[in-house]
């Protein structure tokens, strides 16, 4: 594999609290714990994979929009609106918005050519209206579809934080793939078309979820799973999260790992674990000695 990778790095725009039953399931139905859970979790982080493609600039999930927490029109009314407040609870300093964020790492949110959306919950698709036109949006054709159903709202879709004006979507349905590495998976979808960044299905938290495994010369092996799980100890003893088809979880986290088996060394990073950028730091420091 060539050096087509220069970079990856990991920004957060703010943290989110929820349930410990989101981060594991405990076997009561999401409706049950949802209403009748006391507890949250600390902070976790609300994670965006910066990566930088020869080719140019690439993101993987775009955080958590800043007006969710400023503006009280955000979110839907009544009791749908009720269920959204019960499942998080976000905190989004003014510096933590997307543009800010790349900022501070020294780029400009213009730049941004390619962004991933493992999924199109709230706490992904919190840029897009910071994107460029220019930016290229890549999503499960599932998800993507699912937005536009009758009651899109009560699976967490919120359509009009969605399909803004202007965006680039571009759907995406993972085909056979001919490389044997990346088994157990069986279809991927190149990204830049050389390899270097592949979309993998991983179903469970949506039935359309996406995962990316990058692979360039000069960086470790590592693999981008959204809400996959929310803390890769949990995904390597497969525990799975509360939120999601609970069979389709654990058969994709079992095909993660046995992906990752492949990989010794490998850091699976999460959206919302807050160990992710530690890992993702360790795994770029033990592959330079």
């Amino acid at each position: 594999m060539m050096n087509k990778v220069k970079k990856v790095s990991v920004i957060s725009t703010g943290s989110v609290q929820i349930r410990p039953e989101h981060v594991e399931t405990n076997g009561t139905p999401l409706l049950w714990w949802l209403n009748t859970s006391r507890r949250w979790t600390g902070p976790r982080p609300i994670n965006v994979y910066v990566i930088e493609h020869e080719k140019g600039l690439v993101l993987f999930d775009t955080g958590q929009d800043r007006r969710s927490v400023t503006d009280p029109t955000y979110f839907p009314g009544g009791v749908v609106g009720h269920n959204y407040r019960r499942l998080a609870k976000f905190d989004i300093p003014q510096d933590a918005t997307l543009s800010e964020q790349l900022h501070d790492l020294g780029h400009d949110i213009a730049d941004v050519r390619i962004a991933i959306l493992s999924h199109l919950h709230q706490d992904h698709i919190g840029g897009l209206r910071e994107l460029p036109s220019s930016a290229q949006i890549l999503v499960s054709g599932t998800d993507l579809e699912s937005v536009d159903k009758p009651f899109a709202v009560l699976d967490g879709l919120l359509r009009d934080h969605i399909r803004l004006p202007g965006l680039d979507w571009v759907p995406v349905t993972p085909k056979p793939a001919q490389d044997d590495s990346i088994a157990p998976f069986t279809h991927a979808h190149d990204v830049m078309g050389d390899g270097s960044l592949l979309l993998l299905p991983t179903p469970g938290h949506t039935p359309g979820s996406l995962s990316l495994l990058l692979r360039s010369d000069g960086l470790p092996t590592m693999l981008f799973v959204g809400d996959l799980t929310y803390d890769a100890k949990l995904l390597a003893a497969d525990r799975v999260p509360g939120v999601g088809n609970r069979k389709e979880l654990h058969l994709t986290t079992q095909n993660v790992n046995r992906l990752a088996a492949r990989f010794p060394g490998m850091p699976v990073l999460a959206a919302h674990d807050p160990a992710a950028a530690d890992l993702l730091r360790s795994a770029l420091l033990q592959y330079k000695e």
